[in-house]
């Protein structure tokens, strides 16, 4: 066999492979989006080139239902705990790199371990401390827990990305009478926005998509996130608006699509570098 067969073999099967990959991926899309313009309830009926469309299903959300404010609680969680968690994430993972202190190696291996248990696992410990907190059905209490369950993974990875960048700008700094805050913000911080980016956008859509600590912590009605809000148009006997709640999952996926869309360099680049860094 000739080694331009060869390399032809070798690229039909690699195409191959990604064009049934991005078919398995794009049909559930195409799916939920055409049913989402459904003019009936069920997605049984929902066919890949329907005759007629409608936003029905749209214009039931914003004014028939309390989506528009699970929208907004759901960002303003989001939001927050992006804020906080990475600037959470970053002061530790710098502490770990640039310091020497006593108990570093077994709060490095601890934080480690504490990857490998899912979040669902300390459901009733957190249930208990956020009611002797009097923060159930707070938001401020979930942003809390979402805050400090980034930590583990985020502080391991910005971590290795900081352990990979020279010294000798700090060492310079310091002989100009730099502190170790004046450092970490006007010269690591800017030299880590790739990780950084990276960070913000994971702790941006971890509570964007979660449905079991919402669910566990958040009560009211006026409180509601939109998974929570979305779980329940299609749970119990009389909830069956599946293509209402299709057009809602469409809608979450707007923010999180854009995001990737305008910030997919710096991501590519915070995930390569905190991967193959320290």
């Amino acid at each position: 066999m000739s080694k331009k067969l060869k390399n032809f073999i070798r690229m039909f099967v690699i195409y191959g492979v990604l064009v049934v990959t991005s078919i398995m991926i794009l049909y559930p899309v195409y799916f939920v989006i055409i049913g989402s313009l459904n003019p009936g309830n069920t997605l049984y009926a929902t066919s890949l080139l329907p005759d007629n469309l409608s936003l029905r299903h749209y214009i039931y959300l914003f004014t028939e239902t309390d989506y528009l404010r699970w929208y907004m609680n759901t960002l303003k969680i989001s939001f927050w705990n992006m804020l906080i968690s990475t600037f959470l994430v970053l002061t530790a993972a710098y502490a770990f790199s640039r310091f020497r202190f006593p108990g570093r190696r077994a709060g490095l291996m601890a934080i480690l371990v504490l990857q490998m248990f899912p979040s669902f696992m300390a459901m009733i410990a957190i249930y208990i401390l956020l009611l002797q907190m009097n923060l159930l059905d707070n938001h401020w209490g979930l942003i809390l827990v979402y805050a400090g369950g980034s930590i583990p993974f985020g502080a391991w990875l910005v971590k290795g990305y900081f352990d990979g960048m020279s010294k000798s700008l700090e060492e310079a700094a310091k002989i100009d009478g730099a502190g170790h805050l004046t450092i970490f913000f006007r010269i690591m911080m800017p030299l880590s926005l790739p990780i950084m980016v990276f960070i913000a956008v994971m702790n941006f859509i971890g509570p964007w998509m979660d449905f079991i600590l919402a669910r566990l912590v958040l009560r009211s009605d006026a409180n509601k996130t939109l998974a929570v809000g979305l779980f329940e148009m299609v749970t119990g006997l009389g909830n069956t608006e599946f293509t209402t709640f299709a057009a809602g999952a469409v809608l979450v996926a707007v923010p999180i699509t854009i995001l990737f869309m305008v910030l997919q360099k710096p991501l590519t680049e915070g995930l390569r570098a905190g991967a193959n860094k320290g």
